[in-house]
């Protein structure tokens, strides 16, 4: 449980730092080859994962804090039950950390298919517009 506990809040941390520097350095336009349809569910997707990488970690932490656990991490930093121990928020936490996994899964994969397709099939630029590498051309 203290890895599972432990990679959320890395995950936690690394999107609060990367929506933090995607608000200061907005991606690069889409390629116009992309129509309104395609471009909507880039965004739609984007936004879920944000979301999703989020609210998961948070509901797994108010799971255990409403439980009176502490949170560790990787056995080096215990981060303690911000509030009071509550039955019913742990248990709705739970539920949501629970039932979370199913949209993760849907819009990591809508994701990775999107990749595969503008790599593989479509060859238009998008996937060398994900990479950190300098662009060319």
């Amino acid at each position: 449980m203290m890895v599972h506990s432990s990679v959320g809040l890395g995950i936690l941390a690394a999107m609060i730092f990367r929506a933090g520097w995607r608000w200061r350095h907005p991606p690069p336009p889409l390629p116009p080859s992309l129509g309104r349809l395609e471009a909507g569910l880039a965004r739609c997707t984007h936004l879920m994962l944000y979301l999703i990488f989020i609210s998961m970690p948070l509901a797994g932490y108010l799971n255990a804090a409403a439980a009176g656990h502490p949170v560790d991490f990787f056995g080096v930093l215990s981060i303690p039950p911000l509030l009071s121990e509550n039955g019913r928020l742990s248990q709705v936490a739970i539920a949501i950390h629970l039932v979370g996994q199913y949209p993760l899964y849907l819009f990591v994969t809508l994701h990775v298919a999107g990749a595969l397709f503008h790599g593989a099939v479509k060859r238009d630029g998008v996937v060398r517009r994900m990479l950190p590498m300098p662009r060319r051309g």
